[in-house]
């Protein structure tokens, strides 16, 4: 995974690799600028006011998620998810699908992309309260789906995660209000998966 540094000491919004209309009508513009300019801009804030004497200064922010506690963990947790979340997606695409190395892995842990999906969907949307669903893979190569509560990221557990639903209610409520199952459907039309392949490659080479 690629490491998030912070700038003369604090760590930064990221910025949008689209336009915020770009996904619609599976995101709105309203929801992202809500949930990218609101929600993660406050977390960025809030991790930047705890860190002075927290022992973790100047680490990069993957750094920070794996030796941080309490406030500092949230905080941090909930950037990088989101940081991960919206770098993964792009404009809507019929027929989306993963290619290559990737797509052949996706084939060999679950029997089909098929499969896959309602398996990950599954994940997203039986997980109780807030949280997220991810892709990742272990340090032997295999495929894993988890449920992560709250602020939780895979890399706590070694993992290295390519691909992640953010089911916290504000990534979806102003457009299916409590409808999660439509939500999680329709993000297959935006995922930008020569990205999550990008993901997959650097994980073989790294975990």
């Amino acid at each position: 995974m690629k490491k998030t540094m912070p700038v003369d000491g604090k760590f930064e919004l990221m910025n949008l690799p689209y336009p915020p209309d770009a996904l619609e009508p599976v995101i709105s513009a309203d929801t992202l600028g809500f949930h990218h300019g609101k929600h993660l801009a406050a977390y960025v804030n809030n991790l930047n006011a705890a860190l002075p004497g927290s022992g973790l200064e100047g680490m990069p922010l993957e750094e920070v998620v794996l030796n941080a506690k309490g406030g500092v963990l949230n905080n941090a947790g909930q950037i990088l998810n989101h940081n991960l979340y919206f770098s993964q997606f792009r404009a809507p695409k019929a027929d989306n699908a993963p290619t290559g190395r990737l797509a052949e892995a996706i084939d060999a842990e679950f029997g089909s992309f098929e499969a896959f999906k309602e398996a990950f969907a599954k994940a997203g949307a039986t997980l109780f309260g807030s949280g997220w669903a991810w892709l990742s893979v272990d340090l032997t190569g295999k495929l894993v789906i988890t449920q992560e509560p709250n602020a939780s990221n895979p890399i706590r557990a070694g993992l290295c995660p390519l691909l992640t639903m953010d089911v916290w209610e504000h990534a979806y409520y102003l457009d299916y209000q409590n409808r999660r199952p439509d939500h999680l459907a329709a993000l297959w039309q935006i995922i930008d998966w020569d990205v999550v392949a990008e993901r997959y490659e650097i994980g073989l080479a790294s975990c």
